[in-house]
């Protein structure tokens, strides 16, 4: 497929880790593909220092403003300037009235507006452009005032784009100068060294029934297509793929970043294409080349799993989003989580040689306020105007019951969290070596908090007071996102270190949710691997003892003697067998907190929704090790 076919539209204070087996080169993490013009951050920054051993940063991937038409009817007009100078520490004015700060600034930030439609909205409230001359433009500069109010008019625009008129508002004047401006701020903000912006967009395809396929896509470099390639191209995620390969023979390097998966009713992770073909080699290859991460935790849920495919998983049951984007309708477990696509991608590697689902994880907000999103206790909304209070979130009773008795709005808002960060191990803050990690999968994801979360596998890992501990690790086997082949009988040693965010709960527990392919099938495990304050994990039940934590409900006061500043360990599979495939990826908790809908109440002087959890634990999640027999 050549790009010149496409129609206009297409017009991350060392924390460390340890090892076990032995790394086979023929499957180390993915490597940024061949592209042209790809310099080290070594050659393109001499004067940034580099740190070997790497340093974690935290960011977001996932930001939109006044360019997403639905971010402009929610209320925002934002730009992505605002947007930089607010993840630099600016403080940014919510739709709602009221500022918008960060406890302290991010490390990397991308604005990733949506394709379609970039720019047209706010180009129909402005009676000097075209575009306000279409039907659907009467209202848009004073969207508080029209008769089916914000909502209605995000429901019109969605019928639109679903219809054969969906070309009536593409100007490409309008859209070439909204993507021209988005890369001229990543550009504008980018100090390397100090703070880093990447170039992107959102894809947001869907199924034919609103099944989320949305992607975004993060540019390496300083330049980006002349256009970003969108839904009114093609829905079907393997045509992206296809126009980044075409870039990246031009010398333009991106890659792909599915979310929301929870909300995909299954499509996200079929074992079928988008045309309802069965995966084959052709594919997966397509797939992983471009798409190496996925976004596991942001504000519409967590998609790490659900209690109806891990029934076992005591945790599982967290910040669980159950409808397909933009609609109450309930979206199928199976074939939306991405713990189950894991296994999947490793039942598919055994019985027919090729691996679709080979993810490292992120975490990012979604915002659509520029924002990124506050702390549980500090909460923003998501969308603007349409959830700017705890009326609008539907985290207070109504002033009158509902036509059905129902104290509260029936709405999917108080079904989504807080926040989400995305975490990566690199040499430097730089585009490249930021990029690079994406690429080797040396990422984690946090649901807020900045906890850190170090993870290696190999056949001798230091002990974690080791003062070398993160170059012996690096030394002697893989991080987070890399493949190990195991050697003899006995399990890797896999070294685990996670350190809280000092303005954040104590940590709980460290965990190791295992994958494996056992007789054939796929089974998964949590293991507790390190417990807070003095506990020790059962070994019959691998479990740690409650450590006693707890959360005031009526101040939302936390146990401030309970829990650990870091946990680290060296941990063996007591259950290891050397001829099986298996993937493991670790799990960190924190005490439980308020959630956010309960800081809402509280401060609005109700009591929590009884429906909802009053508490939650943040967490964070490294990306997966794979082992595999020596053999494979």
């Amino acid at each position: 497929m050549k790009i010149k076919n496409l129609i206009v539209v297409s017009l991350l204070s060392a924390l460390t880790a340890c090892g076990g087996g032995t790394v086979d080169s023929s499957k180390e993490a993915s490597a940024t593909p061949a592209a042209k013009s790809q310099p080290d951050a070594a050659t393109a920054h001499p004067g940034v220092p580099r740190d070997p051993e790497r340093q974690a940063y935290f960011g977001d991937l996932h930001v939109h403003t006044m360019y997403s038409f639905d971010a402009f009817i929610f209320g925002t007009t934002a730009s992505p300037d605002d947007a930089y100078t607010f993840a630099k520490g600016g403080t940014l004015r919510h739709p709602g009235g009221f500022d918008m700060t960060l406890p302290q600034p991010l490390d990397f930030y991308a604005v990733t507006d949506h394709a379609f439609y970039m720019g047209a909205l706010r180009a129909m409230a402005d009676p000097a452009q075209a575009l306000s001359k279409h039907e659907l433009s009467q209202g848009m500069d004073d969207l508080d005032n029209v008769p089916e109010g914000r909502r209605g008019r995000f429901n019109k625009i969605i019928q639109l784009i679903r219809s054969d008129r969906k070309d009536e508002l593409l100007d490409p004047a309008v859209f070439k100068s909204a993507w021209d401006d988005t890369i001229a701020a990543a550009n504008r903000h980018y100090d390397p060294g100090t703070f880093t912006t990447f170039i992107g967009y959102e894809f947001t395809a869907s199924g034919d029934a609103f099944e989320n396929l949305h992607r975004n896509v993060i540019f390496r470099g300083e330049k980006g297509p002349d256009l970003p390639y969108s839904r009114l191209a093609s829905n079907d995620p393997e045509t992206l793929w296809n126009w980044m390969d075409e870039l990246r023979a031009q010398g333009i390097e991106s890659l792909a970043i599915p979310h929301n998966s929870n909300g995909s009713d299954g499509m996200m992770f079929s074992l079928q294409d988008f045309t309802g073909k069965p995966l084959d080699a052709s594919y997966a290859d397509l797939r992983m080349r471009n798409e190496p991460l996925v976004e596991i935790t942001q504000i519409k849920g967590t998609s790490d799993t659900h209690p109806a495919l891990s029934p076992n998983d005591e945790w599982a049951n967290f910040e669980i989003m159950p409808y397909k984007i933009a609609t109450m309708q309930a979206s199928r477990p199976d074939g939306s989580y991405v713990r189950q696509a894991l296994l999947r991608g490793m039942e598919l590697e055994e019985k027919q040689g090729f691996n679709p689902f080979k993810f490292g994880f992120i975490g990012s907000s979604d915002t659509h306020n520029a924002s990124s999103d506050g702390p549980e206790d500090d909460h923003w909304g998501k969308t603007g105007k349409i959830d700017d209070s705890p009326a609008e979130r539907a985290s207070i009773p109504m002033k009158e019951p509902g036509e059905d008795g129902s104290r509260y709005r029936t709405i999917a808002n108080t079904t989504w969290s807080a926040a989400g960060f995305a975490g990566v191990w690199a040499e430097s803050n730089t585009r490249e070596d930021i990029y690079d990690a994406f690429r080797r999968r040396e990422t984690f994801a946090t649901t807020g908090p900045r906890i850190k979360v170090r993870f290696f596998a190999g056949a001798d890992m230091p002990e974690p007071n080791d003062p070398r501990l993160i170059s012996r690790a690096y030394a002697a086997g893989v991080p987070m996102g890399g493949e190990l082949s195991t050697e003899g009988k006995t399990s890797p040693e896999f070294l685990v270190w996670a350190a809280q965010d000092a303005s954040s709960a104590g940590l709980q527990r460290l965990q190791i949710v295992k994958g494996v392919i056992r007789n054939g099938k796929p089974e998964e495990k949590v293991f507790d691997i390190a417990c807070s304050d003095g506990g020790v994990v059962d070994p019959a039940t691998h479990r740690c003892p409650d450590n006693g934590a707890s959360v005031d409900l009526t101040t939302c006061r936390i146990s401030a003697d309970k829990g650990a500043a870091d946990l680290r360990t060296v941990w063996r599979d007591p259950e290891f067998n050397s001829s099986e495939n298996a993937f493991y990826y670790v799990r960190v908790l924190e005490n439980p907190t308020c959630r956010w809908s309960t800081w809402d109440a509280i401060r609005s002087g109700y009591e929590p929704r009884p429906d909802y959890p009053a508490t939650i634990q943040e967490r964070a999640w490294s990306s997966p090790i794979w082992v595999a027999p020596a053999d494979a």
